[in-house]
Order: structure tokens, then C-alpha cells, then sequence
């Protein structure tokens, strides 16, 4: 029988967790649960150190969060300042006022969802809109990719195929098709539509700016 329970005794009773106990004492923390498990002041004393613990943790966790958000808000910001020094040099490029127009009428316009998506039935624009993410953002292509919306007779295969000579995009970056119902029985867009869109609330911060700067450059 060991000869320093009282010492783990005197120590628990401090308010030491097992853990404490063990270290200093060299006692197995399967000992010590034996010998506290009945005990009222025991119990008590690990609902008290669960209750710091927890506050602690939460401590931790808000200093942590904090920490991110303001290193994610500075990033942010320098995307934007990013945005403003480039504007000079591309606000008289078609292909960027192309992009950065079909984006504001047809983009998705939600900045916290970090998705930078298009939906459109013209294939042109769409191929348009991804030349632009290449050659004006400069996002590698492998990062790109296009969801078809498409109604249950069409042929997945076919309307990928057809997509993808229009607008330049791998098939291998086509993702799984969904199917939907049309409201009208005989109005049917032949290849469905193509979202194409990419990942990335850096690049979405950029692109909104681009828009503003654009609306204060011509009054709008």
C-alpha cells in the first residue's frame, strides 16, 4: 500500500487536479481516482477546476480569433490598396473593363462568401470572363472550375464537351452537374448554364475595389 496518500490528499485538497498531483508525486492518476471517487470534496474540486479550464479555454479561444480576424483584416486591406495601385495601369485595358463589367452586372455580389462566380447561358461571356481571370488576375487555371445547371434531357457529356471548346476550360475542371426542372415545357436552353468560379475572398477584395474604383473614375 503506498504510504503518501495523505500527501495527494493534501494536495487535492489545495484545489491540485490529478495531473498536478501525479507530476509531483509520481502517483497514477487511476490511484488517485480510486481513492477520491466517493469523496464530496473531491468532486467539488474538479468541478471547479472544469469550470477555470473552460474559462481559460474560452480565453484562449477569443485571443486567438481576435488574432486571426485583425491578421485577416490587414491582408484584406492590402488587397485593396493592392487593387488601388493597379488600377492606373489597367483601367484603359478592354479585356479588364470587359471582365470587371460582366462581373458587376452578372457576378455574385456577396463579399464574405469568398466565391468569385459567374452564371450565364453565353458561352462567349463565359469564356470571356475566364480569359479574364487568367490573363488580368492571373489565377492558374487548375483553380477554375465550372458547374453546369442543366435540365434531365440534356447529356452531361455533351454539354461538357460543348463548354469546353467555347471556353477554353479542361473538362477535368468540370465539376459534377446539377440537374434541375424547368418551369416551361418547351423553352430549354439547349447547353444549360455555366457557373464558372473560383475560391478566393483575397482576389474577391481586389475585384470589388477595381469596381469602385471604377464608378468614381466615371461618376457613377
Amino acid at each position: 500500500m503506498r504510504n503518501d496518500k495523505h500527501l495527494a490528499i493534501k494536495l487535492r485538497k489545495q484545489g491540485a487536479s490529478y495531473n498536478k498531483i501525479s507530476e509531483e508525486l509520481g502517483i497514477p492518476k487511476s490511484t488517485m481516482v480510486y481513492w477520491f471517487r466517493d469523496e464530496k470534496w473531491s468532486k467539488e474540486i474538479k468541478e471547479t477546476l472544469n469550470r477555470r479550464n473552460n474559462f481559460i479555454a474560452k480565453q484562449r479561444l477569443g485571443a486567438y480569433i481576435k488574432i486571426r480576424r485583425e491578421r485577416l483584416d490587414a491582408f484584406y486591406e492590402q488587397c485593396r490598396k493592392d487593387a488601388l495601385e493597379e488600377f492606373p495601369n489597367l483601367k484603359n485595358n478592354p479585356l479588364f473593363i470587359a471582365g470587371l463589367m460582366l462581373y458587376w452586372g452578372e457576378g455574385d455580389s456577396n463579399i464574405q462568401n469568398c466565391s468569385i462566380r459567374l452564371a450565364n447561358s453565353d458561352s462567349k461571356m463565359t469564356a470571356l470572363f475566364f480569359k479574364f481571370l487568367k490573363e488580368i488576375a492571373r489565377i492558374p487555371e487548375e483553380k477554375i472550375k465550372i458547374n453546369l445547371i442543366l435540365y434531365p434531357d440534356l447529356d452531361d457529356d455533351k454539354c461538357k464537351e460543348f463548354w469546353s471548346q467555347k471556353t477554353g476550360v479542361k473538362i477535368s475542371q468540370f465539376i459534377r452537374s446539377t440537374y434541375i426542372k424547368g418551369k416551361h415545357p418547351t423553352k430549354r436552353l439547349t447547353n444549360g448554364i455555366a457557373i464558372i468560379y473560383f475560391t478566393n475572398r483575397g482576389f474577391k477584395e481586389k475585384l470589388f475595389a477595381w469596381i469602385k474604383l471604377f464608378q468614381q473614375e466615371f461618376n457613377i
